[in-house]
C-alpha cells in the first residue's frame, strides 16, 4: 500500500472511534414530564338569599402574609380502593362539635336544617382523644342509612378527616368543615396550627392535672365567642366540656378529604384559629369555600348562616 492510501485509511480510523465516542456519551432522549394537573375543585355553590356568607371558589393562592404556610397542594384526586358513594339526594347530616362545647352548640344549625327536611344527628364525642372521638362517630354513622354528609366544627374536622374513612364511610358523601382542623396523614392539630400566627385563644387556656384543657371563662367571649350575646356565653361556659391536651397532639391515619369533595366555612374574626391558615387548609383540600364574619363558635352565633351554608354544600354532593 502506498504512503498516501496508508494515512488516508488511519485518518479515516480516527474519525469513526471519534463518531462513536460521541454517540455515546451524548445526551439521553428526553422524557415526557409527568402529568402534574390537578383535579378541578368543587364547584362554586349556587346563589343563596342568606345575607351572611359570600362564596368564594378555591382557585386563589393563600395569603402571602404568612411567611410559615406553603403553597397549597393540588386538589385532591378520586382514590379507586374507596367504594363509590351511594347515588341520590343527600338524605343525612351529622354534626361533630369541637373542644369546649357539646353537642347542644349545633342546636340552632339543627333546627334549620331539619325545616328543610334533612335527618339530623349531633354526635356527643368525649373529648378524651382523637380515638375515642372517632368511634362516637363511626357509631352515629352506623345507624345511618343512604348519602350523608359529614360536617365537622374546629378540633371536629380532624374527627370528620378521620372518621370520613372507614367501615361506614361509604355513605358519606362529602365533608363540610366549620372554621375547622383539616390534617393530612400523619398531621396532628398542633402540626396545622404551628403553620399560622399564634392566637389569642393559646393564652387562654389551662391544663388541669388529669390533663384536659379548659378555657378561661373570663375569656371565653372575648376570644372564643366573642358575637355571642353575652347571656348565652355564661350558660356556654357553664356546660364548657374540655378536651385532653394529648389530642392535639394526635396524628390522622387516614384523610377522607382526599377523595371526597368538602366545603369549609371560614370564620373571617375568629380568635381561635386564624382566618388565615383557614384558608390555607382550605385551599389545599380543594374546598369550596365560604366565608362569614364570626367568631369561631360560628354555629351558635350565626346559626341560620352555618345551616345555610351545609345545606347548599349538600345539595352539591348530591349531584356528584
Amino acid at each position: 500500500m502506498s504512503p498516501k492510501r496508508l494515512l488516508y485509511a488511519v485518518l479515516l480510523s480516527v474519525c469513526v472511534v471519534a463518531s462513536g465516542v460521541h454517540a455515546q456519551t451524548g445526551q439521553p432522549a428526553p422524557q415526557p414530564a409527568p402529568d402534574t394537573s390537578a383535579a378541578p375543585a368543587p364547584a362554586a355553590p349556587d346563589a343563596d338569599t342568606s345575607p351572611a356568607p359570600a362564596a368564594a371558589p378555591s382557585a386563589a393562592a393563600p395569603s402571602t402574609d404568612q411567611a410559615s404556610a406553603p403553597a397549597p397542594a393540588s386538589a385532591p384526586r378520586p382514590a379507586a380502593a374507596y367504594s363509590a358513594p351511594p347515588p341520590g339526594p343527600v338524605q343525612n347530616i351529622v354534626l361533630v362539635h369541637g373542644a369546649f362545647v357539646d353537642g347542644s352548640s349545633w342546636n340552632g344549625v339543627i333546627e334549620r336544617l331539619q325545616k328543610k327536611g334533612y335527618r339530623v344527628v349531633s354526635v356527643q364525642i368525649p373529648l378524651t382523644s382523637l380515638a375515642d372521638d372517632v368511634a362516637a362517630t363511626r357509631r352515629a354513622l352506623a345507624r345511618l342509612s343512604g348519602p350523608t354528609v359529614l360536617v365537622g366544627h374546629s378540633w371536629g374536622g380532624v374527627v370528620i378527616t378521620e372518621a370520613g374513612s372507614g367501615p361506614d364511610a361509604s355513605k358519606v358523601v362529602g365533608l363540610v368543615y366549620v372554621a375547622a382542623i383539616a390534617p393530612d396523614v400523619g398531621e396532628s392539630t398542633g402540626d396545622v396550627l404551628k403553620r399560622g400566627p399564634q392566637m389569642p385563644i393559646g393564652s387562654a387556656m389551662n391544663k388541669d392535672a388529669a390533663g384536659f384543657l379548659w378555657l378561661d371563662p373570663a375569656k371565653y367571649h372575648s376570644d372564643f365567642a366573642a358575637d355571642v350575646p353575652e347571656s348565652l356565653t355564661r350558660v356556654l361556659v357553664a356546660a364548657q366540656q374540655p378536651i385532653a391536651g394529648k389530642a392535639f397532639e394526635e396524628r390522622v391515619t387516614q384523610a377522607a378529604w382526599r377523595y371526597k369533595p368538602s366545603w369549609y366555612i371560614v370564620t373571617t374574626r375568629d380568635r381561635a384559629v386564624s382566618p388565615e391558615i383557614q384558608r390555607w387548609m382550605a385551599h389545599r383540600i380543594g374546598a369550596t369555600i365560604v366565608e362569614t364574619p364570626s367568631s369561631h363558635l360560628v354555629s351558635v352565633a350565626h346559626a341560620g348562616a352555618t345551616a345555610d351554608a351545609i345545606a347548599r354544600a349538600a345539595k352539591e354532593f348530591g349531584k356528584e
